[in-house]
């Protein structure tokens, strides 16, 4: 939606995908056929600014609700969320249906859901500015998950890493379908909400193109005058969207492994920083993450991971720019950094974690900002569901 977008489809919405070279290259092969479809490209700008006049273009993104929000969902996704609602369209929602991939605890997941929502308006999502809701909530998106599933080619889904990387520590008779699965349903997610733009980060950027080509191939299929004989209005079913690529902080790393990204799944928590960590957790946590033994602090050394997440979330923490950063810490040790990034954090979350509180405490008013946000999905949802529908050949609906 991060995803999963994670999104961040995942744990930002998108959850993590990976398509073969060879996917790829039929994609574009089919792309090339078909008038509206785009490709990713270096060139693009990384975030299109609509024009005052135009229509606003619309991004989609979710998170999903299990474990804990961290500062790789936060900086990485829902932060730059908060700064893309005032620009566009936008749609923020729990992917609670990709929860359910692996087993879960019932009672915990409805629990996680709702604090996930709380999470998203303490850190300054605006329910009068986006549509803030629960992706189980809007039932199109099981409906064009299993329309878009009869045009999945099996070999696309085989080939994505997290399905055969699962299946095989678990054992396939431990694996549900769903873990197979699943990317249909990321991709109606998105294609569902005729989404111009999804935030990923850069290194995320292949995780969309399992959507953009069954977009292209659900248009190819069926869109076009194939539509259009059968009573609608022809043209293309979907939209092809687009990478937004946020300028900073889409990409956090693991306070244990500089060169793995913070996640949720980590077996150790002391790997990341939770938005809810307390004061005291967080003290603890910085003082023992890893560091290493070069003198003096510095960004861009790719011998010195750590040395470089640990700036870049001072500077995200702070607010500063990377000059700043450079100029104030380029002379310090990590026992005089270590402090300053800890006090950074813990002013940083403060009144996020406030207003978690309150917002958990006014369970009417959170559930009121979710029905609000369903109802005005769902009107673009259903339009899109019926028009596949049509396409596809069922009959009218009574």
């Amino acid at each position: 939606m991060s995803v999963v977008s994670h999104y961040a489809v995942p744990s930002c919405f998108i959850p993590s995908l990976s398509c073969a070279a060879s996917t790829l290259l039929r994609s574009r092969r089919l792309r090339s056929s078909f008038r509206c479809c785009t490709t990713l490209s270096s060139t693009s700008p990384q975030t299109p600014t609509p024009s005052p006049t135009s229509i606003k273009k619309r991004v989609a993104s979710g998170v999903q609700p299990t474990g804990s929000i961290h500062l790789g969902n936060y900086f990485g996704a829902i932060k730059n969320w908060v700064a893309l609602q005032n620009e566009y369209d936008t749609l923020y929602f729990i992917v609670d249906l990709h929860a359910i991939t692996l087993p879960h605890d019932a009672q915990q997941l409805s629990r996680d859901t709702k604090s996930t929502a709380a999470i998203y308006l303490a850190c300054g999502i605006d329910p009068s500015k986006a549509s803030v809701f629960v992706q189980s909530h809007v039932r199109a998106h099981v409906e064009l998950m299993w329309l878009l599933s009869s045009t999945t080619p099996i070999g696309w889904l085989n080939k994505m890493i997290q399905f055969k990387e699962k299946s095989r520590k678990a054992g396939d008779d431990e694996v549900g379908v769903a873990l197979l699965t699943y990317p249909v349903l990321m991709a109606s997610d998105i294609l569902l909400y005729q989404t111009d733009f999804v935030p990923v980060g850069e290194d995320q950027k292949q995780h969309l193109e399992l959507t953009r080509d069954l977009a292209a191939r659900v248009n190819n299929l069926y869109g076009g005058r194939k539509w259009k004989k059968l009573g609608g209005r022809g043209g293309s079913i979907f939209k092809v969207p687009e990478p937004l690529i946020p300028p900073t902080g889409a990409r956090i790393m693991s306070l244990t492994d500089g060169t793995s990204k913070m996640s949720k799944s980590a077996p150790s928590d002391q790997s990341r920083i939770n938005i809810l960590d307390p004061k005291d957790l967080i003290v603890n946590k910085i003082k023992r993450c890893k560091t290493d033994s070069f003198p003096s602090l510095e960004f861009d050394n790719p011998e010195r991971p750590e040395c470089n997440n640990l700036l870049s979330i001072y500077e995200l923490a702070s607010g500063k720019t990377k000059e700043e950063v450079v100029k104030e810490c380029q002379n310090m040790n990590w026992g005089t950094f270590k402090p300053l990034l800890t006090d950074a954090l813990i002013d940083h979350l403060h009144p996020i974690q406030v207003r978690y509180e309150e917002l958990m405490s006014d369970s009417g008013y959170l559930d009121k900002v979710l029905e609000d946000g369903a109802r005005k999905a769902a009107d673009i949802a259903d339009a899109t569901v019926h028009n596949v529908y049509q396409a596809m050949g069922f009959s009218r609906r009574q």
